[in-house]
C-alpha cells in the first residue's frame, strides 16, 4: 500500500498508457531544423538558431492527450526521442538499424523516419557540432579521448543544459516582460560599435524565439477549442479552460496555480526542443510556486485538485526523451533526462522552507512513482522530523527518491567558490547531485569530462603508456617493477594524473569553443541573469556565475589499489612488484593468479572507516583537487563570477563502460569489471555497515568537491518495514549530515531476489524503478551490464 494515497482515475489511466509506450525515434525536428538552416544559411548563427526554433515550434505535430490538464509535447508521439541534427548525425545514420537491437535503452524507428534522416544527412556531413568538436581536439588530447581515459562525448554531441533557468520571473512577468526589456535594449544600441552590433543579433534572436513560443502556446489554445466542440460536456469544459490558459501563458504572468504550472511546463518543454541538452532542472519548485498555490487555495482550490495538477506535470516530464549514441548511452544508462526538482531546505534567514506545497509535491511524486522528475530534498539541521519521516516513507517505496543534499556543507562550499550568500542559500540540485543557483548559473555546473582514475593509475605504473593499447599518453617516471618505495608509486600517480587532468581541460575547452560558435541557445540564455543585461548568450559569459565541475570515475578503486600496493608490496612484502604486475597483465590467470587476487582483496578497503585506506583515497584525490584549481573555463574574464573548474563525483553510469575498458587493477578487480561509482565504495567491499561507509566518505574534502559527492546506498525493503526502522534511518542521516558533514546520499530499497527475478521475467516488472547513479530509471530497460552492477551493490543492514 502506498502511504501517500492513490492517483485519481484520470492520472492512473495516463500513467498506465505512458508506461506501455515503446520509445521511438522521431525525425520531425530533424527535418524542420534542416529546413530552417537551409533557408537561413547566410544569417548569423544566433539568428539561425532562433529561426530554427521558430520553424520547429510553428510546424511540429501537437496533440492533447485525452486525460491531460497540462498540454505541450516534445515530439510527434509521447516518449519519442527527437533527433537534433546540428549536434551529431554520423552516429545517428550509422546506428539507424541498431536502435531496436540494443542491449538496453532500445528505440524503434519507422522506415519512413530512417529515410528522412538519410536524406538530410548529406547536408550535415562535416558540419555538425561533433564534426567540428573532433576537429578542434589537439592530437594528444584526441588520443586520450579515443583510448577512453577521458570521455566527453556528451559535450560534443549534445546541448549543454545542466542548469535551472529563472522560472520565478517567467511566472511573475511572463515572456512578455522579456520581450519588452529586449526591445528597449535593442533600441539603444549604437551599431557603429562592433560589440553593440554583435549584441543586436542576440537581441533580435530573443525576439524571434519569444514570438515562436507565443505562437506555440496559441496553437494549443486553438487545438483545445477545436477538440472542445466534439468532446463530452465535462471534457469540453476542461478543454476550454486549457484554451483560455494557453492564450495567456507563458506570455503573461500567471494568476493562479494552474496557470503557473502550465507556464512552467511550456518553458521547460521548449528549452528541451531548442537544445538536446539534459539535466534541465526545475530549481526550488516549492518556493517559487508557493505564492500561486497559496492564492489558489485561498480562492477555494481543493487540495486534491492541486495534487492532480502536480501529478499531471510529473507525467508530462516522463514524456520527454532523448536518444544517444550507443557509446554515450552506456555512460547514461536508462535514457535519463535528469530533470531535477528541489524541495525543502531553509530560507534566507535560516528557518525551515518546508511549506504546504513542499508536502504536496512529496505526496504527488510518491503517488506517481516515476523516474522523472528527479526529486532532491535539501536537508538542514532545522528540518522538521515529521517531514523527514515523510521522506523516509517515500524512500521505502523503492524507486530511489528522494535524494538528500546537505545545506550545512553545500552553502559554505558555494560561498567558498565566490557565490554571494543570498544566492548560495537559494541553491538547487541540478541533474544528479550537482548544485547551482537557479537563473544565475551558466551552462553545465557539472558533467564535463569523465576521468578514469584506475586507468590513470595503471598508466602511471607503466611509465606513461596505456596498458591496453600500448600508446604513450603521458611523460612517465618509470615502471612499477623498478619502483623501490611506495612514495615512488604515489609520485607516479601524482605526475600522470596532473598531465591527464590538463588534457581533460583542453578537451572541455575545445567542446565549449565549438558549442559557443555553432549551437548557442537563445531562449535559454534569455532566461538566465544577466545575459540580456550583458548582451551575451550563456557561452559568451552572460551568466552571473560560471563554474564547472569535471567528473572522476573509480575514486574507491584508486584508494583501494594504492592501499593494496602499499601494504602487500612495500609493508608486508607478501607480493613482489613483479608478481603483482604479472598478475595484473594476465588478469589473475595462471597458477597463482587467484591466490594473488585474494591477497589483494584482503587488504583494508575504503568504506569501512579504516584510516589506512581512507587516507590514501583522500591523498589520491587531493592530487586532483590541487591540479584542477589551476585552470579556467572559456568564460573566464568575460563577465561571470568564477570561470574556473572544480571537482565532482557524479559519474552517472560511466563506471560500467569505463570499467569495461580498464585492465585488472591492484585492488583485486578483474579486467572489464565495473569501477566504483560516485564516491561510493567498491561493491561488496564495504562490510562494516552504513555508519562506517558514512565515516569513510566524510573524510573526503567534501567542501572542496562542490560539484557533488554522490553516495549510493542499498538496503533490503525489510530493513525499513517498521516505524522504528524509519526512525533509525532518520537518526543515521542526521548524524551523517550534522556531525560528519556529508554532502549527499540516496537509497535503493530493493532486494537482490527481486532484481534477479526482474532479469528473468522483465514482463512482470514493467514499472520497477531503481537508482542507477544520481538518477532513477526503469530497471528492465537497462543493459545487462548495468543491471548486474546494481545487483552487485552492497545491501546494507541498518
Amino acid at each position: 500500500m502506498n502511504d501517500f494515497g492513490d492517483m485519481t482515475p484520470r492520472i492512473k489511466s495516463f500513467r498506465d498508457e505512458l508506461l506501455k509506450i515503446e520509445p521511438k525515434v522521431c525525425a520531425e525536428r530533424a527535418r524542420l531544423a534542416t529546413k530552417a538552416y537551409r533557408e537561413h544559411e547566410s544569417d548569423q548563427i544566433i539568428l539561425k538558431r532562433a529561426y530554427m526554433l521558430k520553424e520547429v515550434l510553428e510546424n511540429m505535430s501537437i496533440y492533447i492527450e485525452p486525460q491531460t490538464l497540462i498540454v505541450g509535447n516534445q515530439a510527434s508521439e509521447n516518449r519519442a526521442a527527437p533527433v537534433f541534427p546540428e549536434y551529431a548525425m554520423d552516429w545517428v545514420v550509422q546506428e539507424l538499424d541498431e536502435f531496436e537491437k540494443r542491449e538496453g535503452d532500445r528505440f524503434t524507428i519507422s522506415e519512413e523516419n530512417k529515410q528522412t534522416l538519410r536524406e538530410i544527412y548529406p547536408y550535415w556531413k562535416g558540419c555538425t557540432l561533433q564534426d567540428k568538436g573532433y576537429a578542434a581536439y589537439p592530437e594528444s588530447a584526441r588520443t586520450i579521448y579515443d583510448i577512453g581515459i577521458i570521455r566527453n562525448e556528451g559535450n560534443i554531441t549534445s546541448g549543454d543544459a545542466h542548469l535551472a533557468v529563472d522560472y520565478a520571473s517567467v511566472l511573475k512577468y511572463g515572456l512578455e516582460g522579456i520581450r519588452s526589456r529586449v526591445r528597449e535594449k535593442l533600441d539603444r544600441l549604437d551599431y557603429t560599435d562592433y560589440n553593440c552590433l554583435k549584441t543586436s543579433y542576440f537581441y533580435r534572436a530573443i525576439l524571434i524565439a519569444v514570438g515562436a513560443v507565443e505562437n506555440f502556446a496559441h496553437r494549443y489554445s486553438k487545438l483545445a477549442e477545436e477538440e472542445a466542440r466534439s468532446a463530452p460536456p465535462a471534457r469540453a469544459k476542461e478543454l476550454l479552460r486549457i484554451a483560455e490558459i494557453c492564450m495567456r501563458v507563458p506570455m503573461r504572468g500567471a494568476r493562479n496555480f494552474y496557470e503557473a504550472l502550465q507556464s512552467l511546463w511550456f518553458v521547460h518543454l521548449v528549452l528541451q526542443i531548442e537544445s538536446n541538452g539534459h539535466s534541465l532542472s526545475f530549481g526550488r519548485f516549492d518556493q517559487f510556486l508557493y505564492p500561486y498555490y497559496k492564492k489558489s487555495a485561498e480562492e477555494g482550490m481543493p487540495q486534491e485538485e492541486a495534487l492532480e495538477l502536480l501529478e499531471n506535470l510529473w507525467l508530462k516530464t516522463l514524456t520527454i526523451n532523448k536518444i544517444r549514441s550507443w557509446g554515450h548511452t552506456r555512460f547514461a544508462a536508462g535514457s535519463p533526462m535528469y530533470q531535477n526538482l528541489t524541495i525543502g531546505g531553509q530560507t534566507s534567514d535560516g528557518k525551515s522552507a518546508v511549506n504546504e506545497l513542499t508536502r504536496l509535491t512529496l505526496i504527488s511524486i510518491g503517488r506517481t512513482r516515476l523516474p522523472q522528475p528527479n526529486l532532491t530534498v535539501r536537508y538542514f539541521a532545522g528540518l522538521e522530523e515529521d517531514f523527514m519521516q515523510d521522506c523516509i516513507r517515500m524512500i521505502r517505496l523503492g524507486f530511489g527518491m528522494p535524494a538528500f543534499n546537505n545545506d550545512e556543507i553545500i552553502i559554505p562550499a558555494l560561498i567558498g567558490q565566490g557565490v554571494a550568500r543570498e544566492d548560495a542559500v537559494n541553491y538547487s540540485a541540478i541533474g544528479c547531485v550537482e548544485v547551482g543557483v537557479p537563473g544565475k548559473w551558466g551552462y553545465r555546473c557539472t558533467g564535463m569530462s569523465y576521468l578514469n582514475f584506475p586507468k590513470t593509475l595503471m598508466i602511471a605504473l607503466n611509465d606513461g603508456v596505456d596498458v591496453t593499447t600500448g600508446k604513450r599518453v603521458a611523460k612517465g617516471v618509470g615502471k612499477f617493477t623498478d619502483m623501490q618505495t611506495f612514495e615512488e608509486v604515489f609520485a607516479a600517480w601524482d605526475n600522470t594524473a596532473r598531465q591527464l587532468i590538463r588534457q581533460g581541460i583542453i578537451l572541455d575547452n575545445c567542446a565549449d569553443m565549438v558549442i559557443e560558435q555553432e549551437v548557442p541557445d537563445v531562449l535559454c540564455s534569455a532566461l538566465v541573469d544577466d545575459c540580456i543585461g550583458r548582451g551575451k548568450h550563456l557561452k559568451e559569459g552572460g551568466a552571473v556565475y560560471d563554474i564547472v565541475s569535471q567528473l572522476q570515475v573509480g575514486v574507491a578503486n584508486l584508494g583501494d589499489s594504492l592501499a593494496a600496493i602499499k601494504k602487500c608490496v612495500f609493508e608486508d612484502r607478501s607480493l613482489t612488484r613483479e608478481e603483482l604486475w604479472d598478475a595484473l597483465m594476465h588478469d589473475f590467470a595462471g597458477e597463482r593468479g587467484e591466490e594473488i587476487r585474494q591477497i589483494l582483496l584482503n587488504v583494508p578497503k575504503y568504506g569501512n572507516d579504516d584510516d589506512f585506506v581512507d587516507e590514501l583515497v583522500v591523498r589520491g584525490y587531493d592530487t586532483y583537487l590541487d591540479e584542477i584549481k589551476k585552470y579556467k573555463n572559456t568564460r573566464y574574464g568575460r563577465g561571470p563570477i568564477g570561470g574556473h573548474f572544480y571537482a565532482g563525483t557524479s559519474s552517472v553510469a560511466a563506471n560500467v563502460p569505463q570499467g569495461a575498458g580498464t585492465c585488472a587493477t591492484p585492488d583485486g578487480r578483474h579486467a572489464g569489471e565495473p569501477l566504483a561509482e560516485g564516491c561510493s565504495p567498491t561493491h561488496s567491499m564495504d562490510t562494516h555497515g552504513p555508519t562506517s561507509v558514512f565515516k569513510s566518505v566524510s573524510k573526503l574534502r567534501t567542501q572542496k568537491i562542490a560539484g557533488g559527492v554522490l553516495l549510493n546506498q542499498k538496503v533490503n525493503p525489510q530493513m525499513l518495514a517498521e516505524p522504528k526502522d524509519c526512525k533509525k534511518l532518520s537518526f543515521l542521516l542526521r548524524t551523517f549530515f550534522d556531525t560528519l558533514h556529508g554532502f549527499h546520499v540516496q537509497y535503493n530499497v530493493v532486494s537482490r531476489e527481486t532484481l534477479l527475478d526482474a532479469q528473468k521475467h522483465p514482463e512482470n516488472y514493467r514499472d520497477l524503478i531503481v537508482r542507477v547513479a544520481g538518477y532513477s530509471a526503469f530497471f528492465t530497460v537497462l543493459s545487462p551490464q548495468t543491471q548486474n552492477d546494481i545487483i552487485a551493490r552492497t545491501e546494507q543492514i541498518l
